[in-house]
């Protein structure tokens, strides 16, 4: 992967985030934060699996010490490396783990987004999958107590995947051409 600059990482992030989870309302608790500006975009320059972890440590613990009212929710964006799925999702084992290994569990949480993301059963290029799909490898840190007070005032959360599969089902060719250029997986 070429080196990108962090300011261009994360105003395609943002893009992404604002025309496609916002935009799509694909994530229904996502509007109010990111209004607010408590959504911290971080980037991790890391190669290698072990400072990816020291850097998912150090923003979970800025998140640890800083209130929900200054920050809500971290995007953990990896450029330089995940772009292979497959090793994208044995990162995510290894994430929960560093969440059960330091008592983070229930405390926090971690959504996944990638350029290639599959659910199992799926096609590559069934649109199902974009609902999960980013410009870049992200771990999306959340916080349960935040989480908890969005479903707790949404009416049947159950039904969200349904709802953004069936959304994300009826955009036009044109549509789908402008929010994801026609390719899997590919970068804007």
């Amino acid at each position: 992967m070429n080196t990108t600059s962090d300011n261009n990482v994360i105003a395609q992030t943002r893009q992404w985030l604002e025309q496609v989870v916002i935009g799509l309302n694909l994530c229904p608790f996502a509007r109010k934060p990111f209004n607010a500006g408590l959504v911290r975009f971080a980037v991790s320059d890391s190669r290698n699996v072990e400072t990816l972890l020291a850097d998912l440590y150090d923003e979970l613990e800025r998140l640890d010490h800083t209130p929900a009212e200054q920050i809500d929710t971290t995007l953990l964006i990896i450029p330089e490396q995940l772009d292979d799925f497959l090793d994208y999702n044995d990162m995510l084992d290894l994430a929960d783990g560093l969440l059960e290994q330091q008592g983070w569990t229930g405390t926090y949480q971690i959504a996944s987004f990638h350029p290639a993301y599959q659910f199992a059963d799926t096609a590559a290029d069934d649109r199902e999958n974009y609902t999960n799909r980013a410009p870049w490898p992200i771990l999306h840190i959340l916080r349960e107590a935040s989480l908890d007070k969005g479903l707790a005032s949404y009416p049947d959360p159950e039904q969200i995947p349904e709802r953004n599969i069936a959304t994300l089902e009826a955009l036009s060719d044109a549509q789908w051409q402008s929010l994801f250029g026609g390719q899997p997986g590919a970068r804007r």
